[in-house]
């Protein structure tokens, strides 16, 4: 017997039905979509049953199947803007996903505790379509990497993954840049000052002071990476204290 999703495809392939035009029917993302029909996530039956029935399929769930009546009347306080992937190596890239470089610090050979920030060549992250368009990032321009130390909690927490627009390098007051300081890799706010000068700004700023960077500072020792548009919070199990 073929599986409720299979029967979907089939079916919006007959009746040419693309998944940005279930998607708008059904009130979520085209990223959404993709994934339900590919097996990679599964939907409540409530969104399974309204998407055979918008098809023109027969429902495959018993009505007493679908999610109890006080589930339904439980305020939403989230919104959901995208779906980031899990896959193995190997795995193909869907034609909705984006496969983001990953960008980390890398010491030198010689053990002398040198760094340079580059892309890390088998490291990658993957993000829907869709949540790269909501961002107005180009695909070809995305790119990830990882917070270390608490200077800008708890805003973004140690350990968060964040990406950043590799095209979107002018510097605008009090938005959020990662960059290259010397080999270090930093995701600081940054200000524009008088004479070209540059204000550094952690969201921890009592444990961070500000720092000020001359324009020829900052054209000497700083490579920018790019504006950051997303970032993960990462929440140690209460377990592991």
């Amino acid at each position: 017997m073929k599986k409720w999703y299979e029967l979907a495809k089939a079916r919006m392939k007959e009746l040419d039905i693309t998944q940005d035009q279930v998607a708008e029917q059904m009130g979520v993302t085209q990223g959404a979509v993709a994934h339900w029909l590919g097996g990679r996530r599964e939907p409540s039956l409530e969104k399974v049953s309204s998407l055979l029935d918008y098809l023109g399929l027969p429902p495959m769930f018993p009505k007493n199947g679908s999610a109890p009546t006080a589930a339904r009347v439980v305020e939403a306080n989230a919104e959901l803007i995208g779906d980031m992937a899990v896959w193995s190596d190997g795995d193909p890239v869907e034609d909705d996903e984006c496969e983001v470089p990953y960008y980390a610090e890398v010491e030198f050979a010689g053990g002398d505790g040198m760094t340079e920030v580059m892309e890390v060549a088998d490291r990658t992250l993957r993000f829907s379509n869709a949540t790269l368009r909501a961002a107005g990032v180009e695909c070809e321009n995305a790119a990830v990497a990882r917070v270390r130390g608490n200077s800008m909690e708890k805003l973004i927490l140690d350990g968060a993954a964040i990406g950043f627009d590799l095209a979107d390098t002018s510097v605008i007051d009090g938005e959020i840049y990662a960059f290259n300081h010397g080999g270090m890799l930093r995701v600081k706010y940054l200000y524009r000052l008088p004479a070209g000068a540059i204000r550094i700004r952690s969201e921890n700023a009592d444990e961070f002071p500000d720092e000020i960077m001359t324009s020829e500072q900052y054209r000497d020792e700083i490579k920018m990476l790019g504006r950051v548009f997303w970032w993960s919070t990462v929440r140690r199990s209460p377990k592991k204290k």
